[in-house]
């Protein structure tokens, strides 16, 4: 893995309840015994900006890449990608866990597109952590305060996650196009926020 992340870490955040995670059940066999099944069972994600995909209710598991999307809509996906598990939601795309080498992948319906967008699905926790944490702890100044200080200041931050991410794991950030460079323009623009009312101007962790 190439983060080291933990359940404790998110909870020490986010708390229990701010956590998420899938139960082991709801893997389709054999996924459940993958690196990435285990790290979203045992460690889970910070909810908000990345939605965790629910089990159904009528078989308890999760979807399959294929039962989606048209598979067959994709001319770029990768072989066998269909029989993948959707982990989750982000933006306009489905996420999909590739068991065999871990990596996480993007499907976008609309655009009938496919993007590997992690590398393993510990780098996936990390960048929803930093960004989820960025979202609850930065706060902007009072009335009284610069905001194109503010700003200046959180475009700083976001581009800090960017960097250290993508020295790590190049394909979250790998151009202006993937899902999580959109939600980080949205982010540096002062979007997804809960509320900007007054606080202590400075980025807390």
């Amino acid at each position: 893995m190439l983060f080291d992340v933990t359940r404790g870490e998110l909870a020490e955040v986010f708390g229990e309840d701010g956590t998420a995670s899938i139960p082991a059940r709801a893997f389709p066999p054999p996924t459940g015994d993958s690196a990435g099944a285990r790290l979203l069972q045992r460690v889970g994600v910070p909810t908000g900006t990345l939605l965790l995909r629910q089990p159904g209710e009528d078989n308890g598991l999760l979807p399959l890449v294929q039962e989606v999307v048209h598979i067959e809509d994709f001319e770029n996906a990768p072989q066998d990608s269909g029989a993948w598990p959707v982990i989750g939601w982000l933006l306009n795309a489905h996420l999909a866990l590739d068991p065999a080498s871990g990596a996480v992948h993007a499907f976008d319906a609309d655009e009938e597109t496919v993007q590997q967008l992690h590398t393993d699905v510990s780098c996936l926790i990390q960048v929803t952590l930093r960004f989820q944490r960025l979202l609850a702890e930065f706060t902007f100044s009072d009335g009284d305060g610069d905001e194109e200080a503010d700003f200046e200041r959180l475009e700083r931050e976001v581009e800090r996650i960017r960097q250290e991410t993508s020295s790590v794991d190049p394909f979250p950030f790998q151009d202006d196009e993937t899902v999580w460079s959109v939600v980080a323009e949205e982010i540096a623009a002062g979007q997804r926020f809960r509320g900007t009312g007054p606080g202590a101007p400075s980025l807390h962790g």
